[in-house]
């Protein structure tokens, strides 16, 4: 054992003695093989099972070899967990045995902190035009503005009062929409500017999977320098980054630029570019009217459609007349007026980049329609070479989850995230890299789960139902889903692969279990996951339906999730865009495009769902896939291999009998 990892070793025994815990295999040997990783700075990716303490695993070895860290997540939940629990708890003892401070810090963008500039400038802007058009909304932004001048404030938006999204917006801005310190009024004061002053200094930087993906992707520092990244819920960053680098193009925002720059440089050049913003907006009504009812036209495009390209066209070119105005004009120095300015600059240039990259797609991207708020959406068809190019070069990348293997392997996931390339495996031989870090030179590991989940859960797989329909659940589902909750007493968590599927399924079980004593918890669209889950906590009887947000991430140890339903193994759907376009590209080269994408995100998804049962060493209970296809289709087995092993059964009676003992065991 080397002399760090036997002080790696000491320092997580204190850690873990600080919290009251006691030493777990599976922790101990992740720690190790982080230690390892970042001795030898090469790349780690670590399937840690709930239950293994993994925030330790990777935070004490990077503290103890002095490496300055950033990790970065995919939920508020575990970025709140890391600063708010596990590192406060830990942080007295770890400094007692390393003899030396540590320190730690989140780091968030600059729009969700609010801008002293904006907030107290007399200019009145298209966001704060809104405040003042709808008077109900002052009181909200009085108590927000009193909030931020309080002796201490944060100025986050997650400390703030709760507020308006609109009285929000018109007291922050974005990246791209800010002045800098340097330029601004209120530099030495900014908020933002003082996060990032504090996070630069700091052995722990916690932040998102969004920030670190777009500042991978535009190759641009936004994020404190570091030794090393750590990416948590590793199995979301591919997705995370493909949602954070996906251009919008809608008419209300092409406007809103166009009345930010009427506002601040009235004239010839923003007349203009008011006409080519409106045209733009009649000419997307006109399309959505055209498309309505026609799903054909709602899937990918294969360029952007005529109607909207001369329209498309004259925005850029409004646009770009703006922005060059803007450039040439550095005459004023009134801080104010450059700021109002900047953020001028910043709202048609976001709209120039995006319409420009419209217009120069290629096969690389995907472009497609939403109705619902009339956008165009322009997604890359892959991120991981940009991931290898501008991550994986740089520092060691250590990669855990829970579920970070399809069908018992790393491959997959190793793919979409760059450390492997396209028709390579984890066993063949290394290339030297002309990167500092050679991307394919990484490690896997599996250290489990402390759960016993053979003992502690089973697997419900009914063959009698009948195969999913594209109309929602089937009557034998839901009758089979009634009867499951009954047995239950509640305590169930029902997780739907559609909206569809949660209102019907609200429909029936209204129906069939009004004479219970059991509370109906139904997700609704635009719903907030965290007050949902704290209801269903509460109330022991209750169940909870909902759809995908609530796959991933819930996490109710106890008596009031015995059992977990899943309506349906959750394929893509083929009219999702990106996922459509790669599984073609897939199918293209010679490859299949359901077992190279299709299957690995629904393997993932499954096995995030199943894990929401087990939470606790004490926890029992059963999982119920009401989908007959995982045991009559040969990709079932690979669907079974990615999830816990829990103990197997399709015979129903054994199910309801171990429901009805755990049911009335917790009543006594």
């Amino acid at each position: 054992m080397s002399d760090l990892t036997a002080k790696t070793r000491s320092a997580l025994d204190a850690a873990v003695a600080a919290i009251g815990g006691a030493p777990r295999k599976g922790q101990i040997e992740m720690a190790e093989a982080v230690s390892s990783a970042l001795t030898d700075r090469h790349h780690l990716m670590v399937q840690a099972g709930t239950g293994t303490g993994k925030s330790l695993a990777y935070l004490i070895p990077a503290l103890v070899h002095g490496r300055k860290v950033l990790v970065a997540t995919a939920t508020l939940a575990l970025q709140r967990q890391l600063v708010e629990r596990d590192l406060p708890a830990v942080v007295p003892a770890l400094e007692k045995e390393l003899g030396r401070e540590v320190t730690f810090a989140i780091y968030k963008g600059v729009g969700n902190y609010i801008c002293l500039q904006k907030m107290n400038s007399e200019e009145v802007d298209p966001d704060t035009e809104l405040i003042l058009e709808a008077s109900y909304l002052e009181k909200d932004a009085q108590r927000l503005i009193a909030w931020a001048k309080s002796k201490g404030a944060s100025g986050d938006r997650d400390d703030a009062p709760d507020v308006d999204r609109r009285v929000w917006l018109a007291n922050s801005t974005s990246g791209r929409e800010c002045v800098g310190a340097d330029a601004c009024a209120y530099g030495s004061q900014c908020f933002a500017v003082n996060a990032k002053a504090k996070a630069q200094l700091a052995d722990v930087v916690v932040t998102n999977h969004t920030l670190l993906a777009i500042e991978i992707v535009d190759s641009h520092p936004i994020l404190p320098e570091r030794d090393a990244v750590i990416l948590d819920e590793a199995h979301e960053f591919m997705d995370r980054t493909t949602q954070a680098v996906t251009e919008e193009l809608t008419s209300g925002r092409v406007q809103r630029a166009a009345a930010m720059a009427r506002k601040h440089m009235p004239g010839k050049l923003s007349d203009a570019f008011t006409k080519a913003a409106d045209d733009f907006h009649d000419a997307m009504a006109d399309y959505g009217d055209s498309v309505k009812g026609d799903f054909a036209s709602l899937g990918r495009l294969e360029e952007i459609p005529s109607i909207l390209e001369a329209p498309v066209r004259k925005v850029r070119e409004a646009g770009a007349a703006i922005t060059d105005a803007l450039r040439a004009d550095e005459e004023i120095i009134d801080p104010d007026s450059i700021a109002e300015r900047a953020r001028v600059k910043g709202a048609v240039t976001e709209i120039t980049t995006t319409v420009g990259k419209l217009l120069k797609m290629g096969t690389s991207h995907v472009l497609w329609y939403e109705p619902t708020f009339s956008s165009l959406y322009l997604a890359p068809l892959s991120v991981s070479q940009v991931l290898r190019e501008n991550l994986l070069t740089k520092t060691p990348v250590i990669a855990t989850s829970a579920t970070l293997t399809v069908g018992s392997g790393f491959d997959a996931m190793a793919r979409s995230l760059g450390f492997l390339t396209q028709g390579a495996t984890s066993e063949d031989e290394i290339d030297e890299s002309e990167g500092e870090i050679d991307p394919s030179n990484f490690q896997t590991l599996d250290v489990g789960s402390p759960f016993d989940f053979a003992a502690q859960g089973v697997l419900y797989l009914p063959k009698h139902l009948p195969e999913p329909g594209r109309d929602g659940p089937s009557k034998e589902v839901l009758t089979e889903l009634g009867e499951l909750i009954d047995a239950a007493g509640g305590r169930t968590l029902a997780l739907f692969s559609s909206w569809r599927g949660v209102e019907a399924a609200d429909a029936h079980l209204r129906d069939v279990l009004k004479e219970l004593p059991i509370t109906i918890i139904t997700q609704k669209r635009g719903d907030a996951v965290g007050p949902l889950v704290e209801r269903f906590a509460k109330d022991e009887t209750s169940i909870l339906l909902g759809t995908m947000s609530l796959w991933q991430g819930v996490d109710v140890p106890g008596n009031s999730c015995i059992l977990v339903a899943i309506d349906r193994i959750p394929f893509p759907r083929p009219d999702e865009p990106v996922m459509a376009a790669r599984s073609s590209q897939a199918d293209a080269a010679g490859g299949s495009g359901f077992m190279q994408v299709s299957m690995p995100r629904a393997a993932l998804l499954l096995a995030q769902g199943t894990g929401r049962l087990i939470r606790s060493v004490d926890d029992r209970g059963v999982v119920a896939i009401l989908d007959s296809r995982i045991v009559t289709k040969r990709y079932g087995s690979v669907l079974l291999n990615s999830m816990p092993p829990l103990w197997r059964t399709s015979d129903k009676s054994v199910v309801c009998d171990s429901l009805n003992r755990l049911r009335d065991s917790l009543a006594d």
